[in-house]
């Protein structure tokens, strides 16, 4: 085996390959002939699934500095050389089904990245850095244990398709709602109990999957015409834990986002002072960067990123909500999905848009 192997890195050495497939071949330490004198620079794609590895060198980068693609999927590896960062040129990197329980900081230097696979590791959370991939399309870090998503990671402007099913997630980001190039996002089998406010809102995002957790009880109306999967979702007659303001009709209770302070109902004709300053100062002409000396961290954040938008009329909403309760069992998707108890939520700035809205519009 060890003849065949040098056999096959002296022939992709003399013959320039730019592809060299090394899978399945029970490798317990990163070959060293691959590392030897200048390396392999003409390599483009290495392939190094379901081996035995357990770390890279710190040297991958000078040795290989033009791999396009690197595929180490199912291995053991536990740690991520901060030297990766200096494989300027890597699109795809997939390291799924290894040991990892940090990933470095270094990979949001990887600025060419387009793929990144991270599923069925021991990841508990992931670097606030990724932010910096803006051409990422895919990231998929299904099956780990992440308790939160960094907020940075709606700078990921490219990003197609989000995985993150089979975590411990308990709450979503609201600036994801900003990933407006997102078509797909799976978060199936976590422990949600709720969803930004803008869910849905981006016409490119078409796909939503939350399967699975149990204690998701609605989702936004936003959502209301896309391609959702919600089965299992909901506890059919468990009251609501004191905690974050709840919605209550038809024996149904559903949570609302934690980030919600305050909550309007139709009846209520007068919106807080409060809420209409903030709404002043978003409307302004003044760059929202000029408030950041003189509000408190937590308004101005608000200012930059709101609570969410009316469903409505897309007034942008920053301590109060109105919201209205949909079930799910009421609408003409009840048919389609039996194995679940979710309610749609319309979210709205005002007595009078909650009093208007129409589900089906």
């Amino acid at each position: 085996m060890a003849s065949e192997l040098q056999e096959a890195i002296c022939m992709a050495k003399q013959e320039r390959h730019k592809n060299l497939f090394l899978n399945y071949r029970n490798l317990k330490n990163f070959p060293i002939e691959l590392l030897k004198d200048e390396g392999l620079q003409f390599l483009e794609r290495l392939y190094m699934k379901r081996n035995s590895l357990t770390m890279l060198p710190d040297s991958l980068a000078q040795k290989l500095p033009n791999l396009v693609e690197l595929y180490l999927h199912s291995n053991n590896i536990a740690v991520i050389p901060e030297a990766i960062g200096n494989l300027a040129r890597l699109q795809s990197l997939d390291l799924s089904d290894n040991a990892l329980q940090v990933v470095c900081p270094q990979i949001g230097r990887l600025t060419s990245l387009r793929h990144l696979r991270l599923a069925n590791n021991q990841l508990k959370c992931l670097p606030s850095e990724i932010g910096a991939l803006r051409d990422l399309e895919t990231l998929d870090v299904s099956r780990n244990q992440l308790v939160c998503l960094p907020e940075r990671l709606h700078q990921c402007l490219s990003l197609h398709c989000l995985t993150v099913d089979c975590n411990n997630l308990t709450c979503l980001p609201r600036q994801l709602c900003l990933l407006h190039k997102l078509n797909e996002l799976s978060m199936a089998t976590n422990r949600l109990t709720s969803v930004p406010l803008d869910l849905g809102r981006s016409r490119e995002l078409q796909f939503v999957f939350v399967d699975n957790n149990v204690e998701l009880r609605g989702l936004p109306s936003y959502l209301y015409n896309k391609v959702i999967g919600c089965s299992g979702c909901g506890l059919p007659g468990q009251a609501c834990e004191e905690g974050p303001p709840c919605l209550s009709l038809a024996g149904m209770c559903v949570p609302l986002p934690a980030e919600v302070k305050a909550v309007g109902s139709e009846q209520e004709r007068v919106v807080p002072l409060e809420e209409i300053s903030m709404r002043a100062l978003h409307m302004s002409k003044q760059p929202l960067r000029e408030f950041s000396q003189l509000l408190p961290k937590s308004l101005f954040d608000l200012l930059q990123w709101p609570l969410g938008h009316c469903h409505s009329c897309s007034q942008p909403m920053f301590t109060i909500v109105y919201p209205k309760l949909f079930p799910l069992r009421d609408t003409a998707l009840a048919g389609v999905h039996r194995r679940t108890t979710v309610s749609f939520v319309a979210y709205c700035c005002s007595s009078h848009c909650v009093r208007t809205f129409d589900l089906k519009q």
